[in-house]
């Protein structure tokens, strides 16, 4: 066995990886590596000894076997203070590998193509990488091993001081490793559950990425951390901010929930947000329209609220939005002079999130003690086929337009929930009660004299007729609902009984 120093560079991501050989060779290290690898530093003027070299083996059936080979893992595997390894070894005529530089095939970024083949997908599977990497993490006491070219100046410059690095920071560098090798598993795990259409398989393997810590949680005690789905193009997580303050935990949900809200329209809308319930929503057949209607929704809630909408933000916009304290603004876009005006206003935080097409089946996953609920996302469009009228009285068309943008905005409001809209606007939001009219009367007393010709929205059926009660005495005119109570017929007598129209949907948006 050769006393030198031995490093195994092998690595599809090749970012600094000239610069961190160089640097090797500069302490000693022999330096074996594998088929591009290879080319790239030998290119780079470097003396490379090749892995079927080390092995004695041809690298064969186009490179899927070159690195599992005993006189690799052998190398790696070898515990230093073990003297029965160490004669083994000598025995055997294996040398020891003291560094170990790989990361694997790009099979998250092949199986991102939306043109992806199957055979393309199985070809990036990478099977000696993670091997390769398991090993040398699981001897991190005698092994280095790296896996992130951001941690390549830090090995580099505690080896050119100690010729090694300290056995915590190879404890680190391993467990990065067995994230790195669990994560890529995952992938192939989640890639190839989707092909065979399982939808909840025996064992869920999920990746997620951190995109920032966070200050702290919903309360100042609490520590929190922002990850986005690794896996997934949707949502917030892509989200680019121009402006402001970093996010904080509750303006992340606030947002995401004004967000949900915006994908259900295809015209202008503008929806405030407060503590994951809507308290305004405005249409207009312009965003500065639709944001007055949502401002006037609920001028006190608003404040310090979250604002977001499906359109560019121009500046007339911009000008209105300035004079209100709001601590996000989320948009497609925002005009150039909406930014100069914004970007006045120091800790506001500006968002762009650009639209989306929502995949079908979209999951979400709510964590509980010990474990996580998963479902699918409540994408449920209203099919108007499937909507009834149960009264004697039909809503007029402008009546069923405002139902229609009623339930859209119900679906999102906690349950038990009530929306009362008038003229393109909600004016009443009834949120997370424990009884349905109790909902109502909240939603009621909001709307005040604006519950005159309004209409209402339930997210659940009527088990009694006193919602239809309270909202007769407030001078609603029309009702959209599931239906599907035992006691509909109570419900729909009461409507009669004040001429209010009213509609099933057979859909129910229950919001825990």
């Amino acid at each position: 066995m050769t006393n030198k120093r031995r490093a195994i560079i092998s690595v599809s991501d090749k970012q600094g990886v000239v610069e961190f050989a160089s640097n090797l060779k500069e302490l000693g290290y022999e330096i074996i590596s594998t088929g591009g690898t290879r080319k790239k530093l030998e290119q780079a003027g470097f003396d490379v000894t090749a892995i079927s070299d080390l092995t004695g083996f041809p690298e064969i059936m186009d490179g899927r076997v070159k690195t599992l080979h005993p006189k690799v893992f052998a190398g790696l595997l070898a515990v230093r203070e073990n003297n029965k390894h160490l004669e083994q070894l000598q025995e055997q005529g294996i040398g020891l590998i003291d560094l170990v530089v790989v990361n694997l095939y790009p099979f998250k970024d092949t199986i991102s193509k939306p043109d992806v083949t199957w055979e393309e997908a199985i070809e990036n599977i990478d099977i000696g990488g993670p091997s390769m990497l398991r090993a040398a993490a699981k001897n991190y006491q005698d092994v280095i091993v790296v896996v992130d070219p951001a941690d390549y100046p830090i090995v580099i410059e505690q080896l050119k001081q100690d010729r090694d690095i300290d056995l915590e920071f190879k404890k680190q560098l391993a467990a990065k490793v067995f994230r790195h090798t669990a994560a890529y598993d995952s992938y192939i795990a989640q890639y190839f559950t989707k092909q065979t259409n399982e939808l909840f398989p025996e064992k869920l393997t999920l990746t997620y990425e951190r995109v920032q810590e966070l200050r702290y949680g919903e309360n100042p005690h609490q520590k929190a951390a922002f990850y986005r789905q690794a896996l997934s193009e949707q949502g917030l997580a892509k989200a680019k901010q121009f402006h402001g303050k970093e996010l904080s935990y509750n303006n992340i949900q606030d947002t995401n929930a004004a967000w949900e809200i915006v994908k259900e329209f295809n015209q202008p809308v503008v929806v405030a947000v407060k503590h994951m319930n809507p308290c305004g929503v405005g249409l207009g057949n312009s965003l500065i329209e639709a944001f007055n209607r949502a401002y006037e929704a609920d001028p006190i809630s608003i404040f310090g609220g979250i604002v977001a909408t499906n359109q560019e933000i121009d500046e007339e916009t911009a000008l209105r939005m300035k004079d209100i304290f709001l601590e996000v603004i989320i948009a497609p876009k925002f005009s150039k002079a909406a930014l100069d005006i914004l970007t006045n206003k120091k800790n506001i935080r500006l968002l762009e999130l650009s639209d989306e097409k929502m995949e079908i089946r979209t999951q979400k996953l709510t964590s509980v003690t010990g474990g996580i609920l998963i479902q699918d996302e409540d994408y449920k469009k209203l099919d108007m086929e499937d909507i009834k009228v149960v009264t004697e009285r039909t809503p007029t068309e402008e009546e069923l337009q405002q139902l229609l943008f009623a339930w859209k905005v119900v679906k999102h409001v906690k349950s038990n929930a009530i929306v009362i809209v008038k003229g393109e606007q909600t004016v009443g939001v009834g949120a997370g009660q424990m009884n349905r009219v109790g909902a109502a009367k909240i939603a009621i007393e909001q709307a005040g004299e604006k519950a005159k010709g309004s209409v209402m929205a339930s997210d659940a059926f009527f088990p009694m007729p006193d919602t239809v009660q309270e909202a007769a005495k407030a001078g609603v005119t029309a009702i959209i609902q599931p239906g599907g109570s035992i006691r509909d017929e109570d419900s729909i007598a009461e409507a009669n009984k004040h001429g209010i129209a009213m509609i099933f949907t057979g859909v129910r948006h229950f919001k825990h």
